[in-house]
């Protein structure tokens, strides 16, 4: 997907839109799947830092249009590779920080569903595919059970994995591929499958900081008292 400037800052609105956590401090702009988890670190451990959430393909862009952003966290290498190439990461601070997994959901007491059976199943939320890292993963690992071309033609596609969700929760649609750890931050939906790791990259959230005011945050991000309390929200340590 070819995204115009316009395209991208629209998308980004709703992200740099989001209430901050605190009035001042280093700028995080964070994928998606880290809303909950990464305001309950930065709570927890008193970060005044502000946080802009969106796909890890449009804050990239974002940032390589001028974002003042200070650190970044991705989900997929392939958009942290384009802001360091870009000249806008340090890559000597550039770390595999978190990992996930892949999930179907449906609406909360949904019945489990074989991944064979999905083409039967009805239309399916993901985040866009080119853009947005679990809907890339989504359609690698589809792909890889010869199910895409398939499914392509009731897939939804959405501007981040969270929206996705979202479709499932509101009773839009029947089911959508996320992580695990967006099911287990939303009440309303039920996992009905489970993705083999080994039938998509793996799903790494890398952190970069981008400028000196972000060394206090990237410090704070990556010690031990914060990893323990991403893997309260289901989150594994890299």
């Amino acid at each position: 997907m070819n995204l115009s400037r316009r395209h991208i800052l629209a998308l980004g609105g709703a992200a740099l839109a989001t209430p901050l956590f605190g009035a001042d401090g280093a700028l995080v702009f964070a994928a998606a799947s880290m809303k909950g988890a990464l305001d309950d670190v930065t709570a927890r451990l008193s970060l005044p830092v502000r946080i802009s959430y969106g796909g890890s393909g449009v804050l990239a862009r974002q940032i390589m249009l001028g974002a003042p952003a200070d650190l970044y966290v991705s989900a997929h290498p392939q958009w942290m590779d384009e802001v360091t190439k870009a000249g806008f990461a340090r890559p000597e601070t550039t770390i595999d920080l978190l990992s996930n997994s892949l999930v179907i959901i449906g609406p909360k007491g949904a019945a489990p569903v074989s991944l064979e059976n999905m083409p039967s199943e009805g239309r399916i939320a993901m985040g866009y595919v080119d853009a947005v890292p679990a809907g890339q993963y989504g359609k690698a690992a589809l792909q890889a059970l010869g199910l895409w071309e398939k499914l392509e033609a009731q897939v939804v596609q959405t501007e981040n994995v969270r929206a996705a969700m979202a479709l499932v929760a509101r009773g839009e649609l029947p089911r959508a591929i996320v992580y695990h750890t967006d099911a287990l931050a939303e009440e309303r939906v039920d996992v009905i499958a489970r993705f083999d790791p080994a039938s998509h990259p793996a799903i790494r959230y890398q952190l970069a900081r981008l400028t000196d005011a972000g060394r206090t945050a990237y410090d704070a991000l990556r010690s031990q008292s914060a990893l323990d309390i991403f893997r309260q929200h289901g989150f594994e340590v890299a």
